[in-house]
């Protein structure tokens, strides 16, 4: 059974922590990284917009490469997928502004 979490600032650490590889980490951020360029390039009318059918792909692809080959855990996607999703774009902002070594 899935642990329960009442806020995201108490998932987040959890999260973290299920993130401690630091090569899962840069495939998440290799995966939300495309997923920006893919979304700015149908925005500008670069890709057509079924490109965006691909962001999911794109972004969990490498997300989940990441837990099964490296950091050998279950993503938590499958147990918080809101969370989840919070919180690999606040770990991507965290590896970005050097919170986060990547």
């Amino acid at each position: 059974m899935a642990r329960e979490f009442d806020s995201f600032s108490e998932f987040y650490p959890y999260y973290l922590a299920e993130h401690a590889d630091r090569t899962c980490r840069r495939l998440h951020f290799i995966g939300s990284a495309l997923v920006l360029v893919v979304l700015a390039l149908v925005i500008a009318r670069v890709l057509g917009p079924w490109w965006l059918l691909a962001i999911p792909v794109i972004g969990y692809g490498f997300a989940w490469a990441g837990h099964f080959f490296f950091e050998h855990n279950r993503p938590a996607t499958f147990s918080h997928p809101l969370y989840s999703l919070a919180g690999d774009w606040v770990m991507f902002r965290d590896m970005l502004v050097g919170r986060i070594r990547f």
